[in-house]
This record gives structure tokens, sequence and C-alpha cells, in this order.
């Protein structure tokens, strides 16, 4: 089982300056320049895993606009706060070759109905860089997902929910299938019947989507300062065209 206490002190030393300009009086957010070493996250987050040094490069892949230099212990503490969070995205500085981009904001896999806007961006950053991987770990709503795209082709994608499966292509990579099914929790019974009951629902947890972090790329959660020098990352808005839309029903 995970502990989350790591990731809850970075959270709460990390503080984002606010100014009320006199003129305009709107709130702005400074945040520190100074260059830090890497701080961990991946707790109930999303985060796309890019395997480049050129930070600088994968904002543009993503057409992000608006960035402002941020170390990563402003940059995390963004992402986790209650109010910056939803709507910002941080860009780390590389750690082993892997950039980071880190936000709940990042269009997340889903059911019928909605707009798939996650391949597509996956699909696009793919067609830049070698090996790309996303996760999704968020223990309250029962969503886990791993997705990796290498060489710009899809290899797996994988996303369950607290109602099941709703995202399964190509074929489970070695990693999934070091887990074993010994390493998932029970979830439920389905079409339970009296006491011989039937189908077992085995989901995953947040253990299992580090641990397809920790083989495909890094656990986040586990990032410490010795892991890559100091240095400056991005925190920006996350683009509008990242949120959430249902299908448009054709016209009869």
């Amino acid at each position: 089982m995970i502990l989350a206490v790591t990731l809850l002190a970075v959270t709460v030393v990390a503080v984002v300056t606010m100014w009320l300009s006199p003129r305009m009086g709107q709130k702005r957010v400074l945040y520190e320049l100074a260059p830090d070493t890497p701080h961990a996250f991946g707790c109930e987050m999303s985060w796309i895993a890019v395997l480049t040094c050129d930070t600088e490069a994968v904002l543009d892949a993503l057409g992000i606009e608006g960035e402002t230099a941020s170390n990563w212990n402003n940059g995390i503490g963004t992402i986790y706060d209650h109010w910056l969070g939803p709507d910002r995205v941080y860009i780390s500085p590389p750690v082993d070759g892997w950039t980071f981009v880190v936000s709940l904001a990042l269009p997340h896999p889903v059911s019928r109905g909605q707009m798939d806007k996650c391949t597509p961006l996956l699909a696009g950053l793919a067609r830049s860089f070698v090996d790309v991987q996303y996760y999704f770990s968020y223990p309250l709503l029962d969503f886990y997902s791993w997705v990796r795209f290498r060489e710009g082709r899809l290899l797996r994608a994988f996303a369950s929910t607290d109602e099941g499966v709703i995202w399964s292509k190509g074929h489970a990579s070695r990693a999934e299938q070091a887990l074993g099914l010994k390493l998932f929790e029970f979830r439920g019974v389905r079409g339970r019947h009296g006491d011989a009951g039937s189908e077992i629902v085995m989901l995953p947890t947040e253990e299992q989507v580090m641990q397809i972090a920790r083989s495909w790329s890094r656990d986040p959660t586990t990032l410490k300062p010795s892991d890559a020098p100091a240095a400056l990352g991005y925190v920006a808005p996350a683009p509008q065209g990242w949120r959430t839309e249902r299908l448009r029903r054709s016209a009869a």
C-alpha cells in the first residue's frame, strides 16, 4: 500500500505567493524561481511521462501557452492545491531522461457518450517523442489507467472505474502480467447468487499503477532530491481544449 505522507508534506510546504494588483484588482501567482531538486507526486493524480530531456519541446508539442518558470516545490504544490490545481499543468525538468506532465486537467479515458481527447493528445506527442506514457490514479473514484505509445504506435491502453474496465487495447504487457492476480484487491462479486457466487470482480489499485510506472519509466511517488540536479520546469494554464465534452448527437 502506498502512503501519501511524502506527497502531503510537499503540498503543505509549497507556498504559492499571491499578489493583489492595486490597479487591476486581480490576483496573480508568483512562482519561486530558485531551481530545486525533484519532488514526489502521483497519488490522486494523472501524469504523462515523456522520454526526453527537452522540456521546452514538450511544451511546444502540447500547444501550451502562458507558461511561467517554476521549481518543483511550487509546481507540484500548485497542482495539488484545491484552488489552483484543477486548471493548471506542471511540466517538470527531466529525471533520468523523463519529462513529466502533471495535472488532473489532463484528458482522461472516458466512457461512451463522451469525446475521447486522451488518445489524440497522446498520439500527437508520440509523433514527436519515442516513448509516451499516461497514468491516472484516483482511488476516491476507483479510477486507474495506464497507456503506452512507443515509436508512434499504441502498445497498450487500459482504464478501469468502479463500473469495470472501460478501455482495453493491445495486449497486456509483461509488467501487467508480472503483477499476478493475487496482487489485485477484491472489489465485489458480480452476479452473486446465494453462497456460491459467480465471477469475482478484481480491479487495479493505486499500487499496481505505480508498479507499472516503475517498470515502464519512473514511479513518481519515489522521486527524491538525489535523482536529478536542481532545475526549473513550467506551470501553465491547462488548455481549454482538454475539458471533457459530450458527443453531439447527429441529426436524424
